[in-house]
């Protein structure tokens, strides 16, 4: 993968619950992690007392993290919604030249920050509630 512009990576969300995905408006800095635990599945017989490792038995989840500002008050709304109603809700990530994640995520942590001369920002972080799919571009 080539160097991207940052704003080039993608934040959607399905605003209707049938597939329709829209770019979360004023996401000025994203991350996207991916995580996966292991399963220690060493014994008395490993060899020169190494630690051995159980392939493809530990949990794996993704977490993403953005902040901005609101474009509207509709998309503050959204947001808002999904946090205080506790929703699992389906989203896009679209990494240009690499492919496009789509899974469940949770809003976890929702910040709102000012200044008294500057507009209002907030951060939110998206943690996985499920299988997170790929599909290469």
């Amino acid at each position: 993968m080539t160097a991207q512009k940052g704003k080039d990576l993608l934040l959607k969300i399905d605003v209707d619950d049938v597939g329709s995905f829209e770019t979360v408006a004023g996401i000025r800095s994203r991350q996207l992690s991916f995580n996966a635990e292991t399963v220690d599945a060493t014994d008395s017989e490993s060899a020169g007392r190494w630690r051995e490792l159980l392939a493809g038995a530990g949990l794996r989840s993704a977490s993403l993290s953005g902040s901005g500002i609101f474009k509207d008050a509709s998309s503050d709304e959204k947001i808002r919604r999904q946090f205080f109603d506790g929703l699992i809700t389906p989203w896009q990530i679209i990494i240009p030249d690499f492919g496009v994640m789509e899974g469940l995520f949770q809003i976890t942590s929702i910040n709102y920050s000012g200044e008294h001369n500057s507009e209002i920002a907030f951060e939110l972080t998206l943690q996985s509630a499920g299988q997170i799919a790929f599909t290469a571009v």
